[in-house]
């Protein structure tokens, strides 16, 4: 079973893996996908001709913060740069559930564009993590995000009240992190038991 786990920048969806993979999920999370796309020679090549040689180090890395300060002032940008990130992330996540082997167990895909991309027919089940805004913002900030960047960020995204009536599980990240764990516990639980 295939589960899409979202939510908006700063929500705690990290946390919320780091529990699954506890419990014995297998996690994939796409923000690491799409960090070794970004490592990739022919990647880097193509994302140059989107948004340019300036967001090129001396030593041929891709600066990252030049492309958040482009692609979250320019949609445009940003588009089209989903628009060759997001198969390719698809595609490696598809190879790493093809190599698992041995019994059936929960996978969990971190997805943050999960609705926005209108991926949830990809997944068996989907799971929106929340928090109020003001918690992201703050959290983003304790990331070295700016609290502009860190709206900007959000602004792209569909509201969490959206999310929420588009998944299956919902988990309130508001509060301490036990009671956000055993909300996950719960879920990891049901979609066990749904395996058997």
């Amino acid at each position: 079973m295939v589960i899409g786990l979202t939510g908006n920048y700063g929500m705690g969806k990290s946390y919320v893996l780091s529990v699954f993979r506890e419990l014995g999920a297998i996690v994939l999370d796409s923000d690491d996908i799409v960090d070794q796309l970004l490592h990739d020679k022919g990647v880097i090549c193509k994302i140059k001709k989107i948004l340019g040689n300036c967001i090129e180090n001396e030593d041929g890395t891709l600066d990252k913060a030049k492309i958040a300060k482009i692609i979250f002032n320019n949609s445009k940008m940003r588009i089209k740069l989903e628009v060759l990130l997001h198969p390719l992330a698809f595609a490696r996540v598809e190879a790493s559930l093809q190599n698992i082997k041995g019994k059936r167990r929960l996978a969990i895909v971190e997805v943050p564009l999960l609705f926005e991309g209108d991926y949830q027919g990809r997944f068996n089940r989907t799971i929106t993590v929340f928090t109020t805004q003001k918690a992201a913002i703050e959290r983003l900030m304790r990331a070295g995000v700016s609290r502009s960047n860190a709206m900007k960020r959000l602004k792209v995204q569909l509201p969490p009240r959206t999310k929420k009536k588009l998944a299956d599980y919902t988990i309130d990240n508001n509060g301490t992190k036990q009671r956000t764990r055993s909300q996950v516990i719960k879920i990891y639980k049901k979609l066990s038991e749904e395996m058997v």
